[in-house]
């Protein structure tokens, strides 16, 4: 039998962000607020009342008409979301308890967090880590995540402070600010590209030694190797930044590549893998166990400490707000991260 918080209860309507698709091929999509009941929540043994979410692209992009992103309709977008246990079935997760989820079929096959309450799995809630609130976790969110997980991939990898400059391509993303934050405090020199040159003092503020324009790593285009630069690099654009990068990376390094906004396709040669050693990790933050989420989260706990993440934060916005960021997220428009505030 499930336990129930005394706090507060479920109500028989509550306020949500809802993306609707109109026809069977998604180009007639409209967004925007609606009431939803508890009948409208998935199926779950975990109810949470959000207190916090964020916007992702992701979450902008299932707004776009024909995108292949949404996979139900209503959906409430959200891939992100944090807040408190009201009534659980898992004894790990009982009442009261904190609680953060992302990835997985949130905000695009299931409701997410852009709703005042959210029904989950068990195995997608994860207690929030000691001295960790939800506000915090959303600032550091799926972009914080698959940013840590990027940067304890090339750890492992063998990266260690001291051996040389690491870049981050897209550093004024969510991902990508966040990995500079995060490099720069485990002791790496780290390197940010960014196509916006007004970003430059901010990036420098959250710990890059230097800041270079996207421009600046198209080093003898027409060699098929480039000069080794980096000694590891974490790559949040793809397409043919990603190419260039593993172009110079030295010898035995790695890049760990979590971003398509630069193109899909990855045109390389072979040169790079087998006269260099070079590696190419792929980070999914998506489908990650979570035994996994739980040891990045603890680790972030750790990490996010000392830093000053609202230095990351552009943005605060309500339910009411939603329509405007995302289109600021569509239109590039965004350094760092928008929280979205479920609560008064």
């Amino acid at each position: 039998m499930a336990t129930t918080s005394q706090t507060e209860a479920l109500p028989d309507h509550f306020p949500a962000y809802v993306v609707t698709r109109h026809d069977p091929s998604g180009t007639a999509i409209t967004r925007g607020l609606a009431s939803l009941t508890p009948a409208d929540l998935p199926a779950g043994e975990v109810l949470v009342r959000v207190r916090w979410s964020s916007v992702n692209y992701k979450d902008a992009l299932v707004t776009v008409p024909g995108n292949r992103a949404a996979r139900i309709s209503p959906l409430v977008p959200g891939v992100d979301l944090a807040g408190v246990v009201v009534t659980s079935d898992d004894p790990a997760l009982a009442p009261g308890t904190g609680v953060l989820a992302h990835g997985h079929d949130l905000g695009v096959a299931r409701h997410g967090g852009f709703a005042a309450w959210a029904r989950l799995p068990a195995g997608l809630a994860t207690a929030l880590p000691d001295g960790l609130s939800a506000r915090r976790a959303m600032i550091i969110g799926t972009a914080g995540f698959t940013a840590a997980l990027s940067v304890d991939r090339l750890e492992d990898h063998g990266l260690s402070p001291g051996d040389g400059p690491v870049l981050v391509t897209g550093a004024s993303g969510g991902v990508g600010s966040f990995a500079v934050a995060l490099l720069a405090r485990r002791g790496h020199v780290v390197v940010a590209s960014t196509g916006k040159t007004d970003e430059r003092q901010w990036l420098l503020d959250l710990g890059a030694a230097d800041v270079i324009g996207r421009h600046d790593l198209d080093e003898d285009p027409d060699r098929v190797l480039g000069p080794q630069r980096w000694a590891g690099a974490v790559d949040c654009v793809g397409g043919t930044t990603l190419a260039r990068i593993l172009r110079t990376l030295r010898y035995g390094a790695a890049v760990a590549a979590s971003g398509l906004t630069g193109g899909s396709t990855l045109e390389t040669t072979v040169f790079p893998f087998i006269t260099r050693d070079v590696a190419l990790i792929g980070v999914d933050s998506v489908a990650t166990g979570p035994e996994q989420r739980r040891a990045v989260w603890a680790g972030l706990a750790g990490d996010v400490g000392p830093l000053d993440l609202e230095a990351l934060v552009a943005e605060e916005v309500s339910l009411e707000g939603l329509d405007q960021a995302i289109d600021d997220v569509l239109g590039a428009r965004v350094r760092g991260r928008i929280l979205v505030r479920l609560t008064d």
